[in-house]
């Protein structure tokens, strides 16, 4: 009778114990989901300011009166900076800005990276 106890007892934390294990096991699978969700998200924030990015630096380049090739673009978050190692007068500054300002997904604009003449 007490063997029949003792391997009942061991039955019972056994199969807790594996339930605990299954437990673990279901977390640790969701976790990398969790994770990779995180990361696509990320992907599209980069994809989204690569885009961004060019699709200004590409509307400067064909703009007329702008010196477009002088202009520095980059995107972080949608908020776009520019700026300028040369010159530029204050209407190609302001210009620069409204550019920037009517591509999707720009949410601000910075210019204070523009040297204005």
């Amino acid at each position: 009778m007490k063997k029949f106890a003792i391997t009942a007892a061991a039955t019972a934390l056994t199969l807790t114990m594996a339930g605990g294990a299954f437990a673990q096991t279901t977390q640790a699978t969701q976790s990398p989901m969790v994770l990779a969700a995180g990361e696509v998200t990320q992907a599209k924030e980069a994809t989204s300011d690569t885009w961004i990015t060019t699709k200004v630096k590409a509307d400067l380049v064909t703009e007329k009166g702008i010196p477009g090739t002088d202009i520095k673009v980059e995107t972080n978050k949608g908020v776009v900076s520019l700026s300028s190692t040369t010159a530029v007068t204050e209407s190609q500054k302001e210009t620069a800005v409204a550019i920037a300002k009517k591509i999707k997904g720009v949410k601000a604009v910075s210019a204070d990276g523009l040297k204005a003449e």
